[in-house]
């Protein structure tokens, strides 16, 4: 199987207006053949609850279209409103983009 892997680097607060764009950014990107999804919320300050709602409705196009989508560099205020919300659950996270490398990619890649 052919990988197809992008990184969706968010930044500022994940709100209404920037859930929309994010929606939008995954149908694209699962149209154009992105199978693996990361999305990188090192530079996302705050996540409101329709910021939350966008990341399940980018999580159920990924999921439409049988690809993955994992999320890395969480923040600690993000980690413990994940925490909260049970979407730690949901969501398979990284501490940042080089572990994500290492446990998904090279073992998708068939390298252990």
């Amino acid at each position: 199987m052919n990988n197809n892997v992008t990184v969706l680097e968010l930044s500022g607060i994940l709100d209404g207006i920037r859930g929309n764009e994010l929606r939008r950014e995954v149908s694209t990107l699962m149209d154009k053949g992105t199978n693996i999804l990361l999305l990188d919320l090192k530079n996302v300050k705050f996540i409101d609850s329709s910021g939350l709602g966008a990341l399940v409705s980018a999580m159920q196009i990924v999921r439409k279209t049988d690809g993955q989508l994992f999320i890395c560099s969480i923040n600690d205020q993000v980690k413990m409103l994940f925490q909260l919300t049970k979407m730690d659950r949901i969501f398979q996270t990284f501490a940042d983009q080089e572990e994500f490398n290492r446990q998904i990619i090279t073992m998708q890649n068939g390298v252990y």
